[in-house]
């Protein structure tokens, strides 16, 4: 109790008597209420300042992440409603690509359900938190994906390219051609005659045995038996 000599009474020091008729705490405040406390409005400062702790008490999102911390599926359920929408905002303008925006944004709420028990309310928000996740795993996805590109890449410059070399295309060609020519000369006269109608130009079997006045059947045994020994003939050289 202190005297107060121009009334003749003694009154309390309470501190929060010391507020309301100074507009300062007795005892020392904190950063924060020394910022917002005003000596002119002292009881509005301080509603303020309950004001603002009573907001980040009931952030919806800061108790459902409390829950998910502890395992809860529901309440990563009601988190994914409330705030997926704002990752996947912030994946898209670093990634562009929406189909691998989509997948980060479910590795993000994964990583978000992992992470949940490490979140601190004193360093920003949920939804601030989140979103630095986001932003993280969204570069780190971009320059994966470049390091891959840019690997296979190397890959393909380190390769000797065989390039188009006409002039062999030619020589192999030439000697193919050459290889039939010789299994077709081994044939007899009705079997080489009969294939080079049918595969040469392009009549149907059908055609052959008009051409050549046999039955259809005779024509079907002639290109058979004559494939079949080409067909050893080209295996031999």
């Amino acid at each position: 109790m202190r005297e107060r000599p121009w009334m003749g009474l003694e009154i309390s020091t309470h501190p929060v008597l010391d507020l309301f008729r100074t507009g300062y705490m007795a005892t020392p405040s904190s950063d924060e209420e020394r910022e917002i406390i005003d000596p002119v409005h002292p009881v509005r400062r301080l509603r303020a300042v309950v004001g603002g702790s009573r907001d980040r008490a009931t952030d919806p999102a800061v108790a459902l992440l409390e829950r998910v911390a502890r395992g809860d599926e529901q309440a990563f359920a009601e988190l994914y409603d409330l705030i997926a929408t704002g990752v996947h905002a912030v994946v898209v303008r670093v990634v562009r690509d929406p189909a691998m925006s989509e997948e980060v944004t479910q590795e993000v709420m994964v990583e978000l359900w992992r992470l949940a028990p490490r979140y601190e309310p004193t360093k920003g928000s949920v939804a601030a938190w989140a979103t630095t996740v986001a932003h993280r795993r969204a570069v780190d996805r971009v320059r994966s994906t470049q390091s891959s590109r840019d690997r296979d890449q190397r890959d393909v410059d380190r390769t000797p390219s065989a390039g188009h070399d006409e002039v062999a295309e030619l020589v192999e060609d030439r000697l193919e051609r050459e290889r039939v020519t010789r299994a077709l000369d081994r044939l007899t006269s009705t079997q080489r005659e009969s294939i080079e109608l049918a595969y040469f130009s392009g009549y149907t079997y059908r055609e052959v045995a008009a051409v050549l006045d046999v039955p259809e059947g005779t024509v079907k045994t002639r290109i058979r038996d004559g494939l079949i020994r080409m067909r050893d003939e080209l295996e031999v050289t």
